[in-house]
């Protein structure tokens, strides 16, 4: 026990802006944070944001060498701060999703071979046959997505397949795109990592096999069976298998760390590497989703992670193998139309003031007399679709609404667009469900209690920054026990517990079974409306 007690677990994340990571002890309590940003601390890469903004702005890309460097920075920093990486007896860590990194032929060598007495950043100076990777912010491939659709018979098979239809900045499309555009640094390459394995890559000293959690982020893997599509591959480029790799689970130990950490930073020879991951299935591990469970960030955009055990793909929305439980699925949806029209409305409606804004939600009905209201103020991610819409309690188009009824229509109108599209992914609200609610709008008790009313669940509420960070020291932790059985659940029992927000009301079920029908019908509708004025296009 007094072993667990002096122990370390390290959550890296290799993100967008910076190189983050937490330390827990064997009692899961964070003791130590450091990190890097890219921008400041590594002006030398020129990057804004953490990246390059090519002058077709649609192509965004990344330097793998600034990665490395930072790795090298930060390990120093730890270092200098008196961190004691004798204690480390496993790290995991994630990475931004989709991003790729192709390894010059020979990488594997110098990986296998590090000079403890070098950075790794001198080290791996001619590893890369791409110097500048495509990220997830990159969105010149919708040729390519065209031809991958069309290849396996359309965006819902694909989906059907893969988890998701296909998009800009999944892995497939982009390596497509450099096979196409770049053969001769295609024809260089000898691995394809995932942002994730590449970063456990530095740290096993070898290449890393891609997670099924991130690896389901490419629209290049058989979701349910776990293995690389035939069909997907052969419609990206040829022989990909072989510089893939193979998969493996999320919850793997791949092995130890390489010598060079023992010897330049003291690592113990036994710390194990457990798979890295994307940064979503990081920070569903960091918010410590169940079966059952839903998290909902109230963000810029609002973001719903699900757990789900029976997925149901459909061309909107993303299904991803759960990262802390190799038989369970996650689903991912994303609504553009978060924090920024929600303000809108306060402002318009409520004078500014977030008081008078819930001072109109608690003084109007739960179901607001059958009134329904869409607002897109940009086009939509889930549904795609844009513009105002109104709907009175017999489903007629109206232009406006009162001030109070149209703030309850906003935010009854956003939490049933997330129960309807996660209940088509697949999601099932069981006795134990729980609703994990962050970001900035958690903070507001009169929307969750909204938000628990329209599920009909208890909301609670969870403040953690770096979740993805955590998330992987948790998974770190669990790596080294999930041979034996160990749920990740049972693992983590003694993490600090979300705290309960709100609970349903009474009659909450019966106001919004019949809403949830409702909105899915029009939703449906406005679909239909703006499918036929494309095609009424000239």
């Amino acid at each position: 026990m007094a072993e667990v007690a002096d122990s370390c677990f390290l959550g890296f994340d290799f993100s967008t802006q910076q190189l983050k990571v937490v330390a827990i002890d064997g009692a899961l309590e964070v003791v130590h944070q450091s990190s890097v940003q890219f921008d400041r601390e590594l002006p030398e890469f020129r990057t804004h944001g953490g990246v390059h903004i090519q002058p077709d702005q649609l192509t965004v890309t990344s330097p793998a060498l600034m990665w490395v460097k930072a790795l090298d920075v930060l390990l120093e920093k730890m270092r200098s701060a008196g961190f004691d990486f004798s204690r480390v007896k496993a790290i995991s860590g994630s990475g931004q999703q989709h991003g790729s990194v192709f390894w010059r032929k020979g990488a594997r060598r110098t990986l296998n071979h590090l000079d403890p007495r070098s950075s790794l950043h001198d080290l791996l100076q001619d590893g890369f046959a791409v110097q500048d990777c495509p990220v997830w912010m990159d969105s010149s491939t919708s040729g390519q997505c065209r031809d991958l659709e069309a290849a396996v018979g359309g965006a819902q098979s694909l989906a059907d397949i893969t988890g998701s239809r296909a998009y800009e900045r999944f892995t497939g499309n982009q390596i497509a795109k450099i096979y196409r555009l770049k053969p001769n640094e295609f024809s260089e390459s000898e691995r394809i990592s995932l942002i994730s394995s590449f970063a456990s890559s530095l740290f096993l000293g070898d290449y890393a096999p891609i997670d099924y959690s991130d690896g389901s982020g490419m629209n290049l893997m058989d979701l349910c069976e776990r293995r690389w599509s035939p069909s997907c591959l052969n419609a990206t480029a040829p022989h990909l298998a072989e510089k893939l790799g193979r998969l493996t689970p999320s919850t793997a130990v791949l092995g130890c760390v390489s010598p060079y950490y023992t010897e330049r930073y003291g690592f113990p020879q036994s710390c194990g590497v457990v798979a890295f991951t994307g940064d979503n299935p990081g920070s569903l591990a960091g918010m410590r989703l169940q079966e059952g469970d839903l998290a909902v960030s109230l963000g810029t955009s609002d973001t719903v992670f699900l757990w789900i055990q029976d997925p149901k793909p459909t061309v909107e929305g993303h299904i991803f193998c759960n990262p802390v439980d190799c038989s369970a699925y996650m689903a991912l949806i994303c609504f553009k139309n978060g924090s920024f029209t929600r303000e809108r409305i306060r402002d318009q409606c409520a004078g500014g003031s977030w008081e008078r804004f819930s001072s109109a939600l608690s003084s109007t009905p739960m179901g607001n007399n059958g009134n329904i209201g869409m607002y897109f103020d940009v086009m939509e991610i889930t549904p795609p679709a844009a513009g105002i819409h109104r709907f009175n309690a017999e489903g007629q188009r109206v232009a406006a609404f009162d001030r109070e009824v149209e703030i309850r229509a906003l935010v009854e109108g956003q939490f049933l667009a997330k129960r309807v599209n996660a209940e088509k992914l697949g999601y099932k609200i069981i006795q134990d469900t729980r609703v994990l609610a962050t970001g900035g709008a958690s903070s507001n008790k009169d929307i969750l209690q909204v938000l628990s009313d329209v599920f009909n669940a208890p909301v609670y509420t969870i403040d953690v920054p770096n979740s993805a960070c955590l998330g992987c020291a948790y998974r770190a932790l669990h790596g080294l026990v999930a041979e034996t059985g160990a749920s990740f659940t049972e693992t983590l029992r003694s993490a600090p517990d979300p705290q309960l927000a709100v609970k349903p009301k009474p009659g909450a079920q019966e106001v919004y079974e019949p809403l949830l029908l409702r909105y899915a019908a029009l939703e449906a509708r406005l679909l239909n409306d703006s499918i036929r004025c494309e095609n009424a296009d000239p």
